[in-house]
């Protein structure tokens, strides 16, 4: 049995990524075809932990895992350090004698509980005063109870965790009712202001991403548009000079620097750092995002006949939350932008290869497994390798993270 996982990431109030929720699927046809439920679940946990790298899903940040009542009773969460993970015990597990007496050992063992997409019940009583975080569905449940639960049960010390918020509007009732965290596709949708003009120093990072999205790079006056940015020329050359490229002699030129790198890895380089710059106002996951999604999208290339593309694919996915960066509407963004006009028809949701494969990295990342196994069909895509492919994008981007 074949394990799939993706991550959604969960942030505090000032936007700070406090964890990760791992969205698991256990086969390719998005079910369990195994005889022993119990075996099956535990080949989940255990992949994710002990076979897939953690660190880099997570980047050192809790992972929030859904758990059966098969897992719960088996105590396989033990093997687990406790301050890697929060247990959330999902909906649909009964609240009996024997689930809440294994929920009690986990909370005296140091483990921290969830109660995912929470509606309220007597039966479940005996866990809430065990749980640690209390997850509300702002989509499925009612303003006046969403509030509510946070005065009824917010003294006895739980944190509420408000679930699929998809505005800036919902984050501000999340932050007004007295939520701690929230989840969901907010960072994602700005909320534009007409009019709003672009800070100076963002157009000129505009104007570097125009430089390089030129057919043939003008390598001399690239490096003097380099010189002009400080900031730039000391990340170019750290990079450069890092062991990475394992370079006998450092480099102290940015015209030799720029030449190391050829012109594909310029342009990666260029605009993964320049989005990095224009969004430093914005939550650090816009740009960790982007910058999985631009891998993620490369890596797919070789295995959906797009190889020649790779290039293309990487800047798709980098541009992909180019209006959550600037606060503008992606259509008037790309107008000011000469990439190719199959990017930007990708990005605007027109249908085109490079949009197929944009669609398939942003169903994987939201663990749309039954979207997933649909466009993997269409695009002939071997989802055990899509699987490890996000993973080393993962990995890639946690990387890249601190530039």
């Amino acid at each position: 049995m074949d394990t799939f996982i993706a991550r959604q990431p969960i942030f505090d109030l000032n936007q700070n990524v406090y964890g990760y929720e791992l969205l698991f699927r256990s086969g390719l046809e998005n079910v369990f075809r195994h005889t022993d439920p119990n075996q099956a679940t535990s080949k989940v946990i255990s992949d994710s932990f002990f076979l897939m790298d953690l660190q880099s899903l997570t980047g050192g940040k809790r992972a929030f895992i859904n758990i059966t009542r098969d897992i719960l009773l088996e105590e396989f969460l033990y093997l687990v350090p406790k301050e890697r993970i929060v247990i959330e015990i999902l909906e649909n597990v009964v609240p009996d004698g024997d689930v809440v007496a294994a929920c009690a050992k986990l909370k005296r063992a140091g483990y921290l509980l969830a109660m995912d997409d929470f509606v309220y019940d007597d039966r479940f009583l005996p866990l809430i005063h065990l749980t640690d975080f209390i997850k509300v569905d702002f989509l499925s449940t009612e303003k006046k109870v969403r509030s509510g639960l946070v005065k009824q049960f917010g003294p006895l010390g739980i944190r509420f965790l408000a679930e699929k918020v998809e505005t800036l509007e919902m984050l501000e009732e999340a932050r007004k009712t007295g939520y701690t965290y929230c989840q969901g596709y907010f960072f994602s949708k700005p909320r534009i202001i007409s009019g709003k003009d672009i800070p100076g120093f963002k157009l000129h990072y505009l104007n570097i991403l125009r430089e390089i999205s030129r057919s043939e790079l003008d390598f001399g006056k690239l490096t003097e548009i380099v010189k002009r940015e400080v900031s730039l020329s000391f990340k170019l050359l750290r990079y450069i000079n890092s062991a990475f490229f394992g370079l006998r002699n450092k480099i102290s030129s940015l015209k030799q620097a720029l030449l190391l790198l050829g012109e594909k890895e310029i342009r990666k380089w260029i605009t993964l750092v320049t989005l990095a710059t224009l969004g430093e106002d914005k939550p650090e996951e816009v740009v960790t995002q982007s910058i999985l999604r631009a891998k993620f999208c490369e890596s797919l290339g070789s295995f959906v006949g797009l190889s020649h593309r790779r290039e293309d694919l990487f800047l798709t996915g980098m541009f992909s939350m180019i209006d959550a960066i600037l606060s503008r509407p992606i259509s008037e963004i790309l107008m000011d932008i000469p990439i190719a006009e199959e990017i930007k028809k990708a990005l605007l949701g027109e249908e085109n290869r490079l949009g197929e494969v944009y669609q398939y990295v942003l169903s994987y990342e939201r663990g749309e497994w039954n979207k997933l196994y649909e466009r993997g069909v269409k695009l002939g895509i071997d989802e055990e390798k899509a699987a490890r492919l996000y993973t080393m994008a993962a990995q890639w981007s946690s990387g890249f993270s601190a530039l």
